[in-house]
């Protein structure tokens, strides 16, 4: 792995939750274009409510983006500090444009920053700039991607780092951190259950927390790979 600075990467985690809290809340409509798209996916024994509820949230056309957690490495009095920051609202259009907002005046600090996340290549920066599509929020030029050849993109993915050119192989964010021997962020909620927090409690700092500690574990993996000292609890920085 050729090791890009640690202050010019931008890490990333996402949370999405279905546009409806259930199947029979989506109109007329939208039932029959969630039938067409899982009909031919869906297991024997499950319906087609059951793998809404499962599975909508997994897709850009019929979820919503309700939490968006970054954060960069700075040194602060010759230590590695990890801050973070989240946008998160029941407004999708909230998040988004404030995540948007804050991408502008990043650029202009440095032209050389690269996202890094876990399966953000596959699953979060295309999900974010299908979003913003849909809400007719111009993408910021260091999200597009579109001209780039896959090689050239500014992204840092956890996941393909692992892969070691296996583009067979998949880990989770919570097995690879177990692996590193990290401490799981996975110690209240989970990808499973945000919908339900989101829907049944409206939980949205839970949610938010939660994918903070995705980030932080995000990093701590990086660094771990790179065999560099891992953060201590003092060094991980909220901001709010």
């Amino acid at each position: 792995m050729q090791p890009l600075p640690l202050e010019n990467l931008f890490l990333l985690d996402i949370e999405t939750v279905s546009q409806a809290a259930g199947f029979d809340d989506l109109e007329d409509a939208w039932k029959d274009l969630w039938t067409e798209k899982s009909v031919k996916t869906l297991p024997p024994d499950m319906t087609v409510e059951e793998h809404y509820a499962r599975r909508a949230a997994l897709f850009a056309e019929f979820a919503q983006v309700i939490c968006i957690s970054t954060g960069y490495f700075r040194k602060e009095a010759g230590q590695w500090q990890l801050r973070i920051k989240s946008f998160y609202s029941a407004n999708e259009a909230e998040v988004l444009e404030g995540f948007a907002h804050t991408l502008a005046p990043m650029q202009a600090k440095n032209s050389k920053w690269t996202f890094a996340g876990h399966n953000i290549r596959e699953f979060d920066l295309p999900f974010l700039c299908r979003r913003m599509i849909v809400h007719r929020i111009a993408l910021p030029s260091i999200l597009d991607f579109q001209h780039l050849r896959p090689w050239e993109t500014p992204v840092l993915d956890t996941l393909h780092l692992w892969r070691f050119g296996d583009f067979k192989h998949f880990i989770s964010l919570k097995l690879l951190a177990a692996t590193l021997g990290i401490p799981s962020p996975k110690d209240d909620i989970d990808g499973s259950t945000v919908g339900e927090v989101f829907w049944r409690e409206n939980d949205l700092p839970r949610i938010a927390a939660y994918c903070q500690k995705d980030v932080a574990t995000t990093a701590q993996i990086i660094l771990r790979l790179r065999n560099l000292p891992l953060l201590q609890p003092e060094q991980i920085v909220i901001v709010e």
